[in-house]
């Protein structure tokens, strides 16, 4: 499995796709990422076009055990960040 790309990197391929320099790429980069993560926390789902469905999702509280002393505990009700991927994605990368 490849390492991930990190933000340097993503930054340095933006600039180049864009055909601009890596301070505008990490600029737009930065604003779209608080633009997402404004829009999820706030109840939304962001959609990014042949990439995926980003949103928040409630999960009721629940019965948990504890790996360490298999204690039975209640976990509190919560939000989970979730990512569904578009088939486009998958279709590139299974084929």
């Amino acid at each position: 499995m490849a390492k991930p790309m990190t933000k340097t990197q993503l930054v340095a391929a933006l600039a180049e796709e864009m055909g601009t320099d890596k301070k505008s790429a990490n600029a737009a980069l930065d604003a779209m990422t608080t633009l997402i993560t404004r829009e999820v926390s706030g109840g939304g789902a962001v959609t990014l076009p042949g990439v995926g469905k980003i949103y928040c999702r409630e999960r009721p509280e629940r019965m948990v055990r504890n790996p360490a002393t298999g204690e039975q505990i209640k976990k509190d009700a919560d939000k989970v960040v979730k990512m569904t991927i578009a088939k486009a994605l998958k279709d590139s990368v299974n084929g």
